[in-house]
């Protein structure tokens, strides 16, 4: 009973993932074949615990496939990714992990995901957080993003972005070019350059950059994330942030 379980655990993981069977199908008669889909389908109906056992080992090999494909791409792109001028660096510039976040100021998700990287940031001062605007909600999050590339550009020690940043995130209300302002002057930035940079060829080629690497590595949302090699979507919360850190760190779950 155990080699026909197989058999038949091998012969849906093939028909699921539509591999041909044609070789086997023609040393059978009709008759025959009818009669072995009738036994296959009896024992799935008395044993349908088998179809979980495939469906997770396809999305057990789908997740591998997958971690592999952003591996390819995260060292394909790991120049822009980690060491590009056009992302806002905060935390420990040398730190040995870098943590690097794809946010769009619009994002319910990201207000969260803010207060889950100031959280793992305060805890771990060896991390290294990069800022990467995405602006994929609409025209007032693009507005953001371009006096979020501009308050970038008058700040290069990050500290007035991080402010500006938690404060327009942080803030109620559908994010647009007069909140960001707002933010960016109560965070005490220089307004008329503000105004000025926002006009910049910076602006576009920040944000064409990011939706360029966001792209590159499959990400159609946010937030997301690149931890060393690994490629993380949505708001997954400080825990499984922290697991994503220390693999990159030590390779493991949790480092000693």
């Amino acid at each position: 009973m155990r080699t026909f379980r197989l058999l038949a655990s091998a012969a849906l993981a093939l028909s699921l993932c539509g591999a041909p069977l044609k070789a086997s199908a023609q040393s059978f008669n009709d008759a025959q074949r009818g009669e072995i889909q009738k036994i296959m389908k009896d024992y799935l109906l008395q044993h349908p615990e088998i179809l979980e056992e495939v469906s997770a080992e396809l999305q057990k090999r789908q997740a591998a496939a997958e971690a592999e494909k952003h591996k390819a791409a995260v060292s394909a792109n790991a120049d822009l990714i980690f060491k590009s001028s056009r992302g806002v660096t905060i935390g420990n510039k040398d730190g040995d992990v870098t943590f690097v976040e794809f946010f769009d100021y619009n994002c319910g998700y990201c207000k969260r995901a803010m207060e889950d990287m100031v959280t793992i940031m305060k805890a771990d001062p060896k991390l290294k957080v990069v800022l990467k605007e995405f602006p994929v909600l609409g025209p007032g999050s693009v507005e953001a993003a371009q006096v979020a590339v501009a308050v970038r550009m008058q700040d290069p020690t990050g500290k007035k972005y991080l402010d500006f940043h938690q404060k327009l995130l942080g803030g109620r209300g559908q994010a647009d070019k007069a909140r960001s302002l707002a933010a960016a002057k109560e965070a005490g930035l220089d307004m008329a350059k503000i105004e000025k940079d926002m006009a910049s060829p910076e602006v576009r080629a920040t944000i064409e950059e990011n939706f360029k690497l966001a792209e590159s590595m499959g990400m159609n949302g946010t937030p997301s994330y690149v931890i060393g090699d690994q490629v993380v979507i949505g708001a997954v919360g400080v825990d499984a942030l922290k697991e994503k850190i220390n693999v990159a760190r030590c390779g493991k779950a949790t480092c000693s």
